[in-house]
């Protein structure tokens, strides 16, 4: 590939001025093509990116797919950065074979991810949502809810994510399980958390905050059988990705009592418009706090993974290296 082109495709909604500065000072053409109001890039299809992206040499993604026959219609195109750290819908092996390098922002929305999970926490167990209800009905009934104080929590993946939401729960002095394929043994040795086996893990656990990557193995990791594993009365948080979580299941165990609630910032219907229904259905539920995927979206969040992401971009098209832990697919002939 030759000296890529310097124009910057941004599609994404909420590209502050300063990353878009960052770009432009350093020679670079940035084009914010945000979607339509209530679509997200994924909505564009193949041709409408083709199209967006014609002549760039870097992209600064949400979640649209990024396939191999999309980069193979676009070979000006250096670099992809992910203004996020998921990247399951982006094609990797397309990537490295077509020469491309593929980033993600890691180190942006760790914090703000956290945040978010503990407010659904707190919001489902305090039942925030029944009692506003109840009070825009002109019905000031107190509602008994519960704790986290105190109380059992089990993590499941122990990403960058997962670590800052353990970080938070010392001040709630919970008692941390963690689930993962990695266990770390210098944070096991602090006394901060227990590393145990999945079945424990959500036989104890009084809220199940679910924050593994998704991938074939951990598709629908929580479903039916691992939902009547569950401790009764349970609360069930997933702020990582849908898909992770078998909604379906979730909403038969809802609706039947099994669990006290949930908190979901993903659903599977954002990948599988199949499961739209279901998704509706957990949506009227009173004892489901709901936000539209917006864990990360936070202003101080999304200008910290905005310059990451654009400092990625610049890395690449000066001929350098993003930082290693963003970096996650790297096509480029090796120098």
């Amino acid at each position: 590939m030759s000296s890529p082109s310097r124009r910057i495709v941004v599609t994404q909604r909420f590209f502050d001025p300063a990353a878009a500065d960052l770009l432009s000072r350093s020679g670079c053409e940035v084009a914010i093509c945000e979607p339509p109001p209530g679509k997200a890039d994924g909505d564009f299809t193949h041709e409408e990116l083709v199209e967006l992206l014609s002549g760039a040499g870097g992209w600064i993604v949400g979640h649209a797919k990024v396939t191999r026959e999309l980069l193979a219609a676009l070979p000006g195109l250096a670099v992809v950065s992910r203004r996020g750290v998921g990247y399951e819908r982006v094609d990797l092996a397309a990537a490295r074979d077509l020469g491309r390098v593929v980033a993600i922002a890691a180190g942006g929305n760790e914090a703000s991810v956290a945040d978010h999970t503990i407010g659904l926490m707190l919001s489902v167990g305090r039942r925030f949502r029944e009692s506003q209800a109840l009070m825009e009905a002109g019905k000031w009934s107190i509602l008994m809810g519960s704790d986290l104080y105190r109380k059992t929590v089990g993590i499941i993946g122990l990403g960058r994510i997962g670590r800052s939401v353990v970080k938070r729960l010392s001040g709630f002095e919970a008692e941390v399980l963690v689930h993962t394929r990695r266990p770390d043994p210098d944070l096991a040795q602090t006394g901060a958390v227990r590393f145990v086996e999945l079945d424990e893990l959500l036989a104890r656990s009084d809220y199940v905050s679910v924050h593994a990557p998704l991938t074939p193995e951990t598709k629908f990791l929580i479903d039916a059988r691992a939902i009547e594993r569950m401790k009764p009365g349970a609360i069930l948080v997933n702020t990582a990705r849908g898909g992770l979580v078998q909604d379906a299941d979730l909403l038969a165990a809802l609706q039947a009592g099994r669990l006290a609630g949930a908190g979901l910032d993903v659903f599977v219907s954002e990948s599988d418009p199949g499961f739209q229904p279901v998704t509706e259905k957990l949506l009227a539920l009173s004892n489901v706090v709901a936000t539209p995927h917006a864990g990360a979206s936070s202003h101080e969040g999304l200008a910290r993974t905005n310059w990451i992401a654009a400092a990625s971009v610049l890395a690449v098209l000066d001929g350098g290296d993003p930082p290693p832990e963003c970096v996650v697919a790297d096509g480029r002939p090796r120098r």
